[in-house]
């Protein structure tokens, strides 16, 4: 059984918070039926106090000192990802291409991600649809992503499919041979 510091209902779900020493070191999707937990102390608090707000508004910065356990490549991929603006989408390829990595090497450290929403690999997209999430490429998985999406306005809405928004280089039906990047 894993131990949480707190697990925090939100929209789609409940969120379980791991933290170690003032630090937020991990959040994973718990499964549907989970029960919310309170914080065990002051910082998962805080963790809790944030993310409602970034749920109440998507423009909510997140201020958490984090500790991150990956390779040096999971580090840069999710560095990069945590540059891009609320809003906006990026293919794996582009990250890639920015790190001099592969996409599939960008996709497994997306899915690697230990602090998702905070390190927002849901921004990260394939160029034929939404890719995957949590190294999944269907069902729950994907709902939070095109729920994450819609929330930050990267997609119309969760209810339209795979739908595209307003995120950069977002390939759509409406985009397609419009010069927009594949």
């Amino acid at each position: 059984m894993t131990d949480y510091q707190a697990k925090l209902a939100v929209p789609f779900g409940v969120l379980g918070i791991r933290c170690a020493a003032g630090a937020l070191t991990g959040i994973e999707f718990l499964a549907p039926g989970a029960k919310p937990q309170p914080p065990t102390d002051t910082f998962a608090q805080t963790v809790c106090e944030q993310l409602l707000a970034y749920f109440d508004h998507a423009s909510f910065r997140f201020d958490l000192p984090l500790k991150l356990n990956g390779t040096a490549h999971q580090a840069k991929v999710w560095q990069a990802m945590s540059a891009i603006p609320r809003g906006q989408t990026r293919h794996y390829g582009e990250l890639a291409q920015q790190l001099n990595s592969s996409p599939r090497a960008v996709g497994q450290a997306c899915g690697a991600n230990p602090i998702p929403v905070v390190i927002p690999c849901h921004r990260v997209v394939s160029r034929s649809g939404m890719g995957g999430f949590m190294h999944q490429r269907g069902g729950d998985a994907l709902d939070i992503k095109r729920w994450l999406l819609a929330h930050e306005s990267a997609t119309p809405s969760p209810l339209q499919g795979e739908g595209w928004g307003e995120g950069r280089s977002a390939e759509s039906p409406s985009n397609k041979g419009r010069g927009e990047p594949k």
